[in-house]
């Protein structure tokens, strides 16, 4: 089977657990595990808010894992990184906000090495050196536990983008500068999963996030938990049950161009019955898709990409009613386009990279996706 899903309507913890086992059994189970083997849960610990928040993978659904591979010897460790300064204090606070402490009631550990790596990756496309989060190399195996949001550069977050989390928060404008084209960043997202190799993907789906996200979206029950051993698999599916394909979502165009995944998700094997979690009215954050895919082929062709890429794509705009002035948006700017003037943040559209950062980390959502009056009219 390509991609499992089972149904769990919510964070109860016997429910949690019988879903685990119930969706990891077509994929093998937990077999693989063996006595004493070091295991990481690469959660997404996105920034500082509570699990009902639906930004963060939920506790509950680490804790039950944690409990199945405790109880075949495994020594648990959770760990991420992220937006912001990679220390313990910092994210120490995450783990905090984010309620992982419930995890170590049931086996779990919360990774406390905080030390970086820089890694020289000649298979990388496009990617090829990279700094990296220490720990995953104290463990012997990577399990990602990733949560399904709206994002506004990728359209969705769930398996492949939560690979992300592996470089250090602080360099992490470095890589949205480095790859502001929407295809390039996707392109290196693919690169960091290739390099990590988790030996399995889960996405928490019982409780996702629609609208503005990654982090100031509004929770959107969709009932279950999905799994495979290809994070594009996971995708392809999970951006079908919020009402996405593969060209809505860069990721999973940069997977199909390395022949990572089929064309369709009707090409995949998925469980019985998963067409029942999709919610059509899901409300989606439209992507900067397929059309950055394109435009090449000489002068003409990339004159072309770059005016449909001015035309269509969406860009980062203030709700000066909601805005506080906190000028974290310009801080996060790994660009530097945003300058804070009579406590709000003005654009300088011309140096606007449009990775949304300030839309992914402004604390009250005040930053939102705008999208262009032709990309309205070609996609409704």
């Amino acid at each position: 089977m390509d991609v499992s899903v089972v149904p769990c309507s919510t964070y109860d913890l016997p429910q949690c657990r019988l879903a685990l086992e119930a969706l990891l059994s077509p994929l093998g189970g937990l077999d693989w595990v063996r006595p004493g083997m070091k295991v990481g849960l690469k959660a997404n610990l996105v920034t500082f808010l509570k699990p009902d928040a639906a930004a963060t993978t939920h506790p509950v659904v680490l804790s039950a894992l944690s409990e199945l591979l405790t109880e075949r010897g495994a020594e648990v460790i959770i760990g991420d990184s992220p937006g912001g300064l990679y220390n313990a204090a910092f994210v120490g606070r995450v783990y905090s906000a984010a309620g992982l402490h419930e995890t170590e009631q049931h086996g779990a550990k919360l990774n406390q090495d905080f030390s970086q790596r820089e890694v020289e990756y000649p298979e990388g496309r496009v990617c090829r050196r990279f700094p990296y989060t220490a720990w995953l190399d104290s463990v012997d195996a990577v399990i990602n536990v990733c949560k399904l949001k709206t994002h506004g550069m990728m359209a969705m977050s769930c398996g492949a983008k939560n690979l992300f989390g592996v470089i250090p928060g602080t360099r992490k404008p470095e890589f949205h500068f480095q790859f502001s084209n929407p295809a390039d960043f996707a392109r290196m997202i693919i690169d960091l999963d290739e390099y990590v190799k988790p030996v399995l993907h889960i996405c928490d789906a019982i409780v996702g996030m629609e609208g503005n996200g990654p982090t100031a979206g509004t929770p959107r029950p969709v009932g279950c938990l999905a799994a495979s051993v290809s994070p594009h698999h996971l995708d392809l599916v999970c951006a079908a049950l919020v009402g996405l394909g593969r060209s809505d979502v860069p990721t999973l165009e940069a997977a199909y161009e390395r022949q990572m995944i089929p064309a369709t998700v009707d090409e995949l094997t998925v469980s019985d019955g998963w067409r029942d979690f999709i919610v059509p009215d899901y409300r989606r954050i439209q992507g900067q898709s397929s059309l950055l895919f394109r435009g090449r082929g000489g002068l003409l062709g990339r004159v072309g990409g770059a005016v449909i890429q001015a035309a269509v794509c969406p860009r980062p705009t203030v709700k000066p009613s909601i805005c506080v002035g906190c000028g974290e948006c310009a801080h996060v700017c790994p660009a530097k386009a945003i300058t804070m003037k009579n406590k709000l943040p003005v654009i300088d559209r011309r140096a606007c990279i449009r990775c949304f950062c300030c839309q992914e980390f402004c604390p009250k959502g005040a930053m939102v996706q705008h999208r262009p009056l032709a990309a309205r009219i070609l996609n409704p």
